[in-house]
């Protein structure tokens, strides 16, 4: 029977969740607050469960201020967020942040198709803003996730930092496994395949890690450039790349610059790399910067008019993870200052 205390920490967490679903959309708050389990609620501290390290990071760097003034208001004090994993659970690894070894190390015999892939809801061909810059890498790759290893192969996709492969790799693995569902597929960081060599080599299971990559269907390896340098790391990455193209297996790469600006990667392996397709993604022009925060605003809970699209595509003319953090805290001043989203707060905030 639930305790007095137990009924009121669930009456407020409730009430917390009631009213964060009036600021964020609906797909919004099914795919990342709705999974969140409240361990406590306290005016001094909140603290929250969550399923994995991915939806952690993702809610701190997106949602606290939302979940801030939730708390706020239904709590009457803006108490400390702690977050912690909940145990025994994989957590999907943002392709940007060091991979763990422990989320890799199952044997493949153990794992049902598709199982180990850790993807970003978000990161589907649907939400992917098409522009000039872009749209060479982007038919490509709608292209070999319609029909693997039966167009471009391999596939290497390159750019800069935050010019959307890492949304592209995992579109492809969305589309393979909807259209597919049998097909295996590996993706994972270059650190991550790093890491998973050299733990092989130390527990002596090499046979295990080539079994991993080379009995699958489909190898997507995110940020190829980590490979400069490692020589024995490139030595088995060349044979598993020999191995699936051997097989007719589909093999798409990323990387922040062309095959050939990779330094220290033996000739042998970058020759490899251009025997399909190569497309570049590069800086969006104004026109998609347009595009992609129309897209992004009501993603993020924002309503975006004319003026301050404009004066963001301006003034932000890096790349699109940077146009998409510029909405979110956008969204974010407005929400704590309960101010709507003019050109004036736009100047004030950037």
């Amino acid at each position: 029977m639930a305790t007095q205390t137990e009924q009121t920490k669930a009456g407020s967490w409730d009430a917390i969740l009631s009213e964060i679903a009036r600021n964020v959309r609906p797909q919004q708050y099914a795919t990342w607050i709705k999974p969140v389990r409240a361990l406590s609620v306290e005016p001094g501290l909140m603290e929250l469960e969550v399923p994995n390290a991915w939806t952690q990071e993702w809610l701190a760097r997106n949602y606290l201020p939302v979940i801030r003034a939730a708390a706020r208001s239904v709590l009457g004090t803006d108490p400390e967020i702690a977050f912690s994993v909940r145990a025994r659970v994989e957590a999907p690894a943002d392709p940007e942040l060091p991979a763990t070894l422990a989320a890799e190390a199952a044997p493949a015999a153990q794992e049902p198709a598709g199982e180990a892939l850790r993807l970003n809801p978000e990161y589907v061909f649907e939400n992917f803003v098409i522009g000039q810059t872009n749209r060479l890498a982007h038919a490509a790759a709608t292209m070999v996730a319609d029909a693997p290893a039966h167009t471009f192969n391999p596939l290497f996709l390159y750019g800069d930092v935050g010019m959307g492969k890492t949304h592209l790799l995992q579109a492809i693995c969305h589309q393979m496994r909807r259209k597919q569902p049998g097909l295996k597929i590996r993706y994972v960081s270059c650190e991550t395949f790093i890491n998973d060599f050299i733990s092989s080599l130390q527990t002596r299971t090499v046979d295990r890690f080539r079994d991993r990559y080379r009995k699958i269907d489909a190898l997507l390896v995110d940020d190829v450039h980590f490979l400069s340098g490692k020589s024995s790391t490139q030595d088995e990455f060349y044979h598993t790349f020999n191995a699936l193209f051997n097989e007719k297996k589909q093999i798409i790469l990323s990387s922040d610059g062309p095959h050939e600006a990779i330094p220290t990667v033996e000739q042998r392996l970058l020759s490899r790399m251009k025997w399909g397709m190569v497309a570049a993604i590069a800086k969006p022009d104004y026109e998609t910067r347009i595009l992609v925060l129309k897209k992004k605003a009501p993603m993020r809970g924002a309503a975006l008019s004319d003026e301050v699209l404009q004066f963001l595509a301006t003034h932000i003319d890096t790349n699109i993870r940077e146009l998409d953090g510029a909405v979110v805290k956008l969204a974010g001043h407005s929400l704590l200052t309960q101010r709507p989203i003019t050109l004036d707060l736009a100047r004030e905030v950037f």
